[in-house]
């Protein structure tokens, strides 16, 4: 799915379901980070949360209607390789594509708690983050544990273009238009139904 020397962005989730502000990050980030393609992986669930998402065929079907662009590829590659936590999958991603280069997307509301995640300082350490503001998570997420404890490997938003081909410890933090969409407020409306 990609060649040497190629930027990839990952942007990990359950998409339960998939929507605009998910595709409105995944085109800002192409456009702002220079990438060369966007991964959706859609995960067969989320460890930090109790509840299981919906059934992975309907969830993969709702993201490729909601994601059609050329450089966005929505796959289920953590089902694929039987991993379940990012740095597992980032681990397995790297050692099948040496050559490419994977930044990891996420909103500012994970980088707020980024420091739950398992193996949070080897994905830092490792692999380039582009953070994605969101409505409400600003303050948060530029003071959150992560963000201090790798503030010297910031990049301004201004030089968001090499985030990429920089090399980690390297990420950074881009103000987006907002879009406030919701997967959880979309499940509680029922305008969701997976079945």
């Amino acid at each position: 799915m990609a060649q040497a020397g190629q930027t990839v962005g990952l942007l990990g989730g359950s998409f339960d379901p998939a929507h605009a502000g998910h595709a409105h990050i995944t085109r800002e980030a192409i456009k702002r980070f220079g990438l060369d393609f966007v991964w959706w992986l859609v995960s067969p669930g989320n460890p930090l949360k109790e509840r299981g998402p919906a059934p992975m065929a309907a969830r993969m079907t709702r993201a490729r209607a909601v994601m059609d662009h050329p450089k966005v590829r929505v796959t289920d590659l953590e089902t694929q390789l039987g991993t379940r936590y990012t740095a597992e999958t980032l681990r397995a991603l790297r050692a099948r594509y040496p050559t490419v280069n994977f930044v990891w997307l996420m909103g500012a509301d994970n980088l707020a708690s980024f420091h739950k995640w398992q193996d949070w300082r080897w994905i830092m350490e490792n692999v380039a983050i582009g953070v994605l503001a969101r409505p409400g998570d600003r303050i948060s997420a530029r003071r959150s544990v992560a963000a201090q404890a790798y503030a010297h490997a910031r990049l301004p938003g201004v030089a968001s273009q090499l985030l990429a081909r920089e090399g980690a410890p390297r990420w950074c933090y881009i103000n987006l238009p907002l879009s406030d969409a919701s997967s959880s407020e979309i499940r509680a409306s029922g305008a969701w139904t997976s079945g």
